[in-house]
């Protein structure tokens, strides 16, 4: 959020590649970047998201559906309002174009982190198991994919077998302590 295409390739060169527009304007390691920061963001506030509909004693499958579904658009939507606000700060100008594709495409993710949840809950009303159950399960998978990422990470990094295990350990922790603080709030 807040980074702009700029029409630089990185390299100082202010190139504006040719191209379809998700590889001119967001194929670039900066978007890509950003685009996975949205979707770790994402997954970290789905966790909380999942958590607190799973400890509320009143929650139904049509309720739990739309919150999830109104946190992952909120998400997208303020995403969008504040990369347009800081574009128009930083150019004077909306963005428009590739900028606006590239803003859209980076955001993307923050409506993805819906598709779990809603899948496992979509599983409770089909009678596969409790909504409680599939709540749970869908911060369960969130906590796996933060590790998943984590681990990828430090495997990129060229770190070894165990490096890349504890920075996947870690990143889970760090969702898992948001699914417990929110836990433990009552929410």
């Amino acid at each position: 959020m807040g980074h702009e295409d700029t029409g630089d390739d990185g390299h100082g060169t202010g190139s504006d590649r040719p191209g379809p527009a998700a590889t001119a304007a967001t194929a670039t390691p900066e978007a890509s970047a950003a685009r996975l920061k949205e979707r770790l963001y994402a997954t970290i506030t789905m966790i909380s998201v999942v958590i607190g509909l799973a400890a509320s004693e009143h929650v139904d499958a049509f309720g739990a559906t739309a919150t999830v579904l109104t946190a992952a658009v909120g998400l997208w939507l303020a995403s969008l309002v504040a990369d347009q606000q800081a574009h128009r700060v930083v150019h004077g100008r909306l963005a428009t174009g590739a900028e606006l594709r590239r803003m859209l495409w980076v955001g993307s993710p923050l409506l993805l982190s819906a598709v779990g949840p809603l899948i496992l809950i979509g599983s409770a009303v089909l009678g596969v198991m409790e909504l409680q159950t599939a709540l749970y399960a869908a911060a369960g998978v969130n906590v796996a994919s933060l590790f998943g990422w984590g681990w990828y990470g430090g495997v990129r990094m060229g770190s070894g077998p165990a490096v890349a295990l504890l920075a996947g350990a870690l990143d889970a922790a760090i969702g898992l302590s948001v699914a417990l603080v929110k836990a433990a709030a009552g929410h």
